[in-house]
């Protein structure tokens, strides 16, 4: 050993001991009022570092009893609570309900209610959709132009909206056995109009986000599931289509009038972020196809609503289940009768509590950022999830 004096002292070198680095678990809490949960929604992550170890998602802030008091009403009043589970898909979710009542009861629909109803649902995804992209180009971090740009598009389709039912969001428009009122006189004429600007804004979109060198790099094989994973955890909608499963109900099994119309299922190849991004891109331009074909159908006159309707609905004992392709995947409605003027049972199926159980696997071992950006592709409405 080396000797040294300091002021008469001897100094020795200091020992090196090399020992191995030790690290400890961290957990994160995101939630339950965070930017990042769009909604009362928390998850807690474990991290090490800045590696994901585990996650657990928690839901039921936002639990309202919809189903519970549905069973209270007669089946005309329960349809407003279906305003308030997908609010981003209000008529979509109405449609559902009075379907099921509708199938339940035996009650047709004039062909003219039947346009309109699938031509409102058509203009409400794209609504959907174009929330979805602003809120995701917020979240990858770069993109607060698509937000926007987005609201732009989604003022012309609310207005439309409004001038159709006086409403911009909790619309009630949708009656059993047809509408509440016909639509204004320029209903298709505003349409055509808003298909216009709308198209025009779908290119926008796809010009800022998706060859954009950053948020390729941010979304592409992030939270990435195979077509068994998306099936065996319930997913549907964009989500299931995206890890390659081309099933969407308004073909596979076709409501309403969908099967008059001509227009192709998008599906994605990796089922990562970045596909889920994509296949909502391509079923906004789909929803236009859809609309231009519906509008020029659609019959200029008619009823709106059935010739005779009882006062007091009381569909004859039975069950049902209902299903319809909603904007985030199958939203469904089971109701059973008892013969009586109240459903004796009536249950949501909510697409987006099942899309949301496949967060978990999608995050483990992936960084801390690439979770937030994981979570944002599901595009969760945390009213439908806890209804």
């Amino acid at each position: 050993m080396v000797q040294q004096t300091f002021e008469g002292e001897v100094l020795t070198e200091p020992v090196v001991v090399e020992r191995e680095f030790e690290t400890v678990d961290m957990n994160i809490n995101i939630g339950p009022q965070h930017p990042a949960t769009h909604g009362v929604f928390r998850m807690v992550l474990t991290v090490d570092g800045e590696i994901v170890k585990d996650a657990i998602p928690y839901i039921g802030y936002m639990h309202r009893g919809g189903e519970k008091l549905s069973e209270n009403l007669d089946y005309r009043g329960a349809l407003g609570y279906q305003d308030r589970t997908d609010y981003l898909a209000a008529f979509n979710s109405e449609w559902v309900y009075v379907n099921a009542v509708e199938r339940l009861a035996g009650i047709e629909i004039p062909e003219r209610a039947e346009y309109v109803r699938l031509i409102l649902a058509e203009f409400n995804r794209l609504l959907s959709h174009f929330m979805f992209m602003g809120a995701f180009g917020t979240d990858v971090g770069y993109f607060g132009t698509a937000f926007t740009w987005t609201f732009k598009e989604r003022e012309r389709i609310q207005d439309l909206f409004e001038a159709v039912c006086g409403d911009r969001i909790m619309y009630n428009y949708f009656r059993v056995g047809g509408l509440a009122w016909e639509p204004h006189e320029t209903f298709v004429e505003d349409s055509h109009w808003v298909l216009d600007q709308v198209e025009v804004g779908i290119t926008d979109v796809d010009e800022l986000m998706t060859n954009n060198e950053v948020f390729v790099a941010r979304c592409r094989d992030v939270g990435a599931m195979t077509a068994d994973e998306a099936i065996s955890y319930g997913v549907t909608g964009p989500m299931l289509r995206a890890s390659g499963v081309p099933f969407d109900l308004r073909v596979d099994e076709p409501y309403s009038i969908y099967d008059r119309f001509h227009w192709e299922i998008p599906v994605g190849e990796r089922g990562d972020v970045y596909d889920r991004y994509l296949v909502r891109l391509e079923e906004m331009r789909q929803s236009v196809t859809i609309l231009r074909q519906a509008l020029e159908q659609m019959p200029t006159s008619g009823p709106i609503e059935p010739e005779r309707m009882p006062a007091r609905l009381r569909p004859p004992p039975g069950e049902i289940y209902m299903r319809q392709e909603n904007p985030r995947g199958e939203y469904g409605i089971y109701m059973v009768s008892d013969g009586t003027d109240k459903p004796w049972r009536v249950k949501m199926r909510s697409p987006c509590f099942h899309n949301l159980s496949s967060l978990r696997p999608q995050v483990l071992n992936t960084y801390l950022a690439d979770a937030v950006v994981a979570l944002g592709s599901i595009d969760i409405v945390l009213c439908e999830v806890d209804r």
